[in-house]
Formats: C-alpha cells, structure tokens, sequence
C-alpha cells in the first residue's frame, strides 16, 4: 500500500508546478476564478442578488411544467449539483481551510461564494442553451458542449474545440480526485476506523454502493440525492447552530477574528496571500463557483427557459459556502480552545478536527458525524461520477464507458489507502484547472447570455410565466 501512496505522490509533486503556476505568490488558476466570479457579477448587475427569490419560487415548484423537456426536476437538479458540493468540502475543508489559513480564510471563503453564485449562473444557463438531448430522452451537457458549440456559433470553432477537450479531461480528473478520493479519504478518517474496518476494505466495499447507484445514471442520482441532501444538510446545520448558540458569547470574537486576520493575518498561517489563497481554493473546492461542473447536472432539468435553471444554480454557492461552510468554520473557532487538534499554524487537519471541534460541546456527536459524513462522501461521489461520465463520453464515445466507471471505482479504493496531503493536491490541481476553459470561454459568450436573460427577466416581471403550483 505504501508503494501506492508514494506513486501517488510522485505524480502529484510533478503536476503541481505546471497546473499551479503563480505570479507573485498567488496561483494563477486563483486569479482566473476570482477574475470570473467579479466580471459575471458587475456584468449582470448582481444578478445573484436581484433573482435570489426568484430562485426560492422555482426551487418550490412553482413553475415546474412536468411536459418540458429533460430527465429530472429543478429541485432534484440542485440537490445532484449540491450533494456534489455540500461533501466534505465543508467538513474536512473548511477544516483544511483554517488550518493552513486562519481564521481569514473563512472571510475569503464567503468573499468569494458571493461572486460564485454569478459564476454558478451562467454556466447552468449556458449548460441548458446547448445541451444535446439523445436520442433515448438522456441529456448531455455542460461545459463540454457550450464551449464547443458555443464558440463556433461565433467563429471560434477551432478555440471552442480545444477548450472544450481540456475541459473534457479536467473534469474527468477531478472526478478521480476531488470528487471522489478525497470523499473516501476522509470518510474513512471518521467513519471506517469508527466501525474498525481496514482502509483497503472499507473501499472496497464504498465502491460497491457507489457501483449500484452510478449504474442508474441520472435519475437514479436524481432519486438518491433528493432524499440524502435535504436530511444531511437539516441534520448538519441543526448540530452547528447549537454549538454556536450555547456557546453565543464567543461569536463576536470568532466574527471579529475573521474579518481582521483577513487583512492582518498571522505570519503563521503564510500571511496575507496565505489566507486569501488558502480561502479562495477552499471555497470553489467547495462550491465549484466557476469550474461549471454544477452546469452538468442542471442540463438534465426539465425546462424550456434555460435562463431559469440558471437563477436555480446560483443558490447552490449561498447553501454550500455562506451557510454550511460558514458553520463549520464558526464551530471550529469557537471550539478552538477546547479543542486538542487545533493548533495555530499547525498543518493540514481535516474531517477529525471537525469532528474533535464538535464533540467538545455534544459529546456524543463525533458518532452522528461520521455517519453524516459517509452520507456527505456518498453522495458526492455518485453526482461527481455523472460529471466525469459525461466527460469521458463527450471524449471517447459511450462505447468505453466501462472502463472509466472501472477506474473511477477503483480510485475510490485508492483514495482510502493514499495520504491527505497528496489527496487534496491532486483534488485542488483537477478541480481548479477546470476554471481555465471554462471561464474563458464563457468570456465570449456573454453578451447572447446577456441578451437571454434581459429577455427572461422582461417575462417575468410582466407575469408572463405560467405557474404551475
């Protein structure tokens, strides 16, 4: 096993100077999704702010016509996109988060969730305009597709082509990695030495339930997350608001800590560029604001208005990141001083300091964590499975698709044998690089979304839309 995890490594320590390239200590790939994230808010005048409910209404029902086109509803729609970005991101990486960052990573973190919530628009709606319905009723989409074919409707066929095959690769990279070891890396950290299963077997047997739902494609994924996401997130959130209410005298210090060592942070913690670079990765590693992975899943709701699944999508960064990451950040720096894994400065911790940080107020709930954590990895891994499937297929046709499901379960095993260390470098470096295509195809597309959307929001502030419930 250990000549695995050094393979591992080695593949990782060569791969990270050429996809993380830095100017002046900040990443590139940090850069060009902070970039994104700005330019999609100013350019559609927040629509992240002004459709927020709006989104509520659609997320309801309310405009749910069960005759449009596409294989599942708005709602399961954004629960596949969210069991995909509420995993452990927001356990172990807001953990990850402030122990390399500091607490000034927290208000980075949400800094720039506020600006994915716009990046989550336009790639779901961009996801909806060119997706490719096949011929058995599946839908096909994402990425892939918008930059393809987007771009050659504007006579950047050959660009679109490129950006699109990259993508294709990247996505299918963090399907491995983000989307899937670190899923079972962590999960076994809290959960399979819980029950005292070996690391080996206990992804073994992760791979065969992962196996039986990946097998029903979307709708099943649909059918799974719907039921997982709502009672995972009720269940998490609910457990870190009473830590942060029994322990109410320590918030304004916690909020204070935030917001200062964000401009001020502790040279322990790599300073300033350490905090915000820290906060940035985390934060679309978490929310995926951006990479358009999200734009995948959306692609198969049902609608006829590509620009509403659009306003559906950008709620997921609010969920993932400005809530649930939140909390957990909140629970750690409350916790801190009771807490024996936290330490200033003191290297990657990951789900266990979560879990440490909880059981200092609800003794009992390190136990409940762990299984909401194989709930939180589980579904990650069968929405993240769908994305890299597309991507592969968009690549190599459906005729191998045995193969990749081959290897994605196969790196599940992997992922429960290899280091942390290694794990979340090689998520980071897959996750992230799909920023690069996309963004800057989506860059070129903007003024037909803008047009789109004008269009939409000009129906609907003329009530024009039909309502359904």
């Amino acid at each position: 096993m250990n000549s695995i995890n050094d393979a591992f490594g080695f593949l990782v320590e060569k791969l990270a100077p050429i996809l993380f390239y830095q100017i002046y200590g900040f990443p590139l790939i940090t850069l060009v999704l902070m970039f994104g994230g700005l330019v999609f808010t100013f350019y559609f005048n927040f629509i992240n702010i002004r459709g927020f409910k709006h989104s509520i209404d659609i997320i309801k029902g309310k405009y749910d016509n069960p005759n449009d086109t596409g294989q599942i509803s708005h709602f399961q729609a954004l629960t596949s996109a969210l069991s995909a970005t509420i995993g452990l991101g927001n356990i172990a990486g807001v953990a990850v988060a402030v122990s390399l960052g500091g607490p000034g990573a927290v208000f980075w973190m949400v800094f720039i969730a506020f600006f994915s919530m716009s990046a989550k628009f336009v790639s779901a709606t961009l996801g909806q305009l060119y997706r490719k319905i096949e011929d058995d009723g599946s839908v096909s989409g994402g990425p892939m597709y918008y930059l393809n074919y987007g771009l050659t409707e504007k006579g950047y066929g050959t660009l679109g082509k490129i950006l699109a095959a990259i993508y294709a690769i990247f996505i299918i990279g963090g399907a491995f990695g983000g989307g899937n070891m670190f899923q079972a890396n962590q999960s076994y950290e809290l959960f399979g030495k819980l029950i005292g299963l070996p690391n080996y077997l206990y992804g073994m047997i992760l791979a065969i339930l992962v196996g039986i739902v990946i097998v029903g494609g979307i709708k099943r994924i649909g059918e799974t997350t719907e039921k997982i996401v709502p009672l995972m997130v009720v269940l998490y959130v609910g457990a870190s608001l009473f830590v942060i209410l029994t322990n109410l005298e320590k918030l304004p210090f916690v909020l204070s800590s935030i917001f200062n060592q964000a401009f001020a942070p502790d040279a322990a913690y790599g300073g300033f560029i350490g905090a915000l670079v820290t906060g940035v990765k985390r934060a679309v590693f978490s929310n995926e604001g951006g990479v358009g992975s999200a734009s995948i899943a959306h692609s198969a709701a049902k609608t006829d208005e590509p620009v509403r699944e659009g306003i559906v999508a950008m709620i997921g960064p609010f969920i993932d990141t400005i809530i649930v990451c939140f909390m957990t950040a909140s629970v750690i720096l409350i916790t801190a001083d009771a807490n024996p894994l936290y330490k200033v400065g003191g290297g990657i911790n990951g789900a266990e300091l979560t879990s440490a940080a909880f059981g200092t107020t609800i003794s009992w709930f390190p136990y409940i964590l762990s299984i909401v954590v194989f709930l939180f990895s589980f579904s990650t891994m069968i929405s993240w499975y769908y994305y890299g499937d597309k991507g592969w297929k968009y690549l190599f046709g459906s005729s191998s698709i045995k193969v990749y499901q081959g290897m994605y379960l196969s790196c599940i095993v992997l992922g429960s044998i290899a280091s942390l260390g290694n794990v979340i470098d090689f998520s980071d470096m897959m996750i992230l690089s799909c920023g690069f295509p996309n963004i800057i195809g989506c860059l070129f597309l903007l003024p037909l979304l803008k047009d789109k959307l004008n269009e939409y929001w000009s129906k609907y502030n003329n009530g024009e839309f039909k309502v359904y419930k």
